[in-house]
């Protein structure tokens, strides 16, 4: 966090913003500095940028280009406080997997994670994966035990797994309700799961109507509390730009006329969202009638006590 820092909002996962991907293999300065002005002109404090699956080596890069730009620019140095890896460690069974590139989905891998946080120079506060995939929740002890956050997120695990994850160290889940298969076994499934341990998690919700109906996102809301939910966008390059192509990692995404990314090849498919915090706020007063204070929570409060807790001392 930064002395610039003035109480606005903070975001645990943005990919990119206002035509810029952040998981872009050409980003440039001048392009981010771009999206952060933008990020700061709709009253963003801090974000996370998540990097998302692909290859070990693309990976590598493109967190160690974000962080030498980072470095280039001021304003990108005062509202990305940090990086959220999201993948490549999750499920890559159809619709747990998402919008991700399944034929780089691998098992939890400790000698990688330590290279991508290499390469991100301390910068990685937020890991998502699928604890199914973490033999022995090896990876969540040692990221938990560096002081860095581990979310379950695009993954199956039975309730044992998840209950022996949140012993092993995790405390979030990365956007329930999404990253999962439309059709879901009617009891036993990884959104009754969570919810039957939602004392022990942070739960992060993407609030556009579209990736949860707002209907379902308050019957969420009234189960988690709003003590341990938080909003985040999930944006993508779509935010601010309207109807038409985007790329999220070199992954094609149309927007239709209702600004919802969906992947090309697969319109089934969400890809990240074109969500600005303030249309979260907006979403949250008129479609959940929420008070002033409980979004404060949703959207500043609680996000920023996540990163607290993962910021070196």
């Amino acid at each position: 966090m930064t002395g610039n820092d003035k109480g606005g909002f903070v975001d645990l996962q943005v990919n990119g913003y206002a035509g810029v991907d952040f998981n872009s293999d050409s980003l440039t300065a001048e392009a981010l500095h771009a999206a952060c002005a933008r990020l700061t002109q709709d009253g963003m404090s801090g974000v996370l940028v998540a990097i998302i699956t692909a290859s070990p080596d693309e990976m590598t890069a493109r967190i160690r280009r974000l962080v030498e730009l980072r470095e280039q620019v001021a304003v990108a140095r005062e509202v990305i406080w940090g990086l959220h890896v999201e993948g490549p460690f999750i499920s890559a069974e159809p619709g747990y997997v998402g919008a991700h590139s399944q034929q780089h989905v691998r098992p939890a891998d400790g000698e990688l994670m330590r290279r991508l946080i290499d390469a991100s120079d301390g910068l990685v506060r937020l890991v998502t994966l699928a604890p199914e995939c973490d033999p022995g929740f090896k990876l969540t002890k040692f990221l938990a035990t560096q002081g860095t956050a581990v979310s379950a997120g695009h993954c199956n695990p039975t309730f044992d797994e998840l209950r022996g994850a949140i012993d092993a160290g995790l405390s979030m889940f990365t956007h329930l309700g999404n990253g999962c298969p439309a059709v879901l076994p009617r009891h036993d499934n990884i959104i009754q799961r969570v919810l039957a341990l939602s004392a022990r998690l942070w739960i992060t919700f993407i609030p556009d109507g579209a990736h949860v109906p707002f209907y379902v996102l308050r019957n969420f809301l009234k189960i988690v509390g709003c003590d341990r939910a938080i909003c985040v966008t999930d944006a993508t390059a779509a935010s601010r730009m309207g109807a038409g192509r985007v790329s999220l990692g070199g992954i094609d995404a149309i927007v239709g006329a209702d600004e919802v990314p969906r992947l090309a090849s697969d319109p089934r498919y969400l890809a990240g969202s074109a969500l600005t915090m303030p249309q979260v706020v907006t979403n949250l007063e008129r479609q959940l009638t929420l008070s002033p204070e409980q979004i404060t929570q949703l959207c500043k409060t609680n996000p920023r006590r996540v990163i607290e807790r993962t910021s070196p001392s």
